[in-house]
């Protein structure tokens, strides 16, 4: 009995039980200790943003000037968007003219000012920063939980710096 193809069969299954392995290498895996993802969630690049997309669910409530909330904020310097807390300044029909809130201080940027603690809802509890200088139009079904109401000494030093 010629048992060869039976070694050519068992060949072809060995090859393809490595590749099929050596291609799902690495995937799925969770970020190794000392390694940070970045912070929020982001969208790839390439994916539309703004009031260009096609309207999703709007939130119960809709944001108000002077309100903090976290929204689906695009990137300046490209495609894609990254969810971050903002202050809402204006609200036109379908979005908000927003300055974003990062918890980076720039302290070689003008138009930055220091948020009181808590004021983004962040359970770290890390400091935060409003830059006034970068404002961004975000699409109102893009805003998804409202934080709260800025300090109203903040509110007036951006309402000075954005007029």
């Amino acid at each position: 009995m010629d048992t060869s193809w039976w070694l050519a069969l068992l060949g072809v299954v060995v090859v393809a039980l490595i590749a099929a392995l050596t291609d799902g290498w690495g995937r799925g895996r969770k970020a190794r200790r000392g390694q940070q993802r970045p912070g929020g969630r982001t969208r790839p690049p390439g994916r539309p943003t703004g009031p260009r997309r096609r309207p999703g669910k709007l939130p119960k409530r809709l944001p108000q000037p002077g309100e903090i909330w976290w929204a689906e904020v695009p990137y300046e310097d490209g495609p894609g968007s990254k969810d971050r807390p903002c202050l809402v300044l204006s609200v036109r029909a379908e979005d908000a003219l927003v300055a974003k809130i990062t918890s980076k201080w720039h302290h070689d940027r003008q138009g930055v000012i220091p948020l009181p603690p808590g004021s983004v809802g962040d359970a770290q509890g890390r400091p935060s920063f409003l830059e006034t200088d970068e404002l961004r139009d975000v699409a109102l079904w893009d805003f998804r939980r409202r934080v709260g109401v800025a300090d109203p000494t903040v509110w007036d030093q951006v309402r000075h710096l954005t007029n």
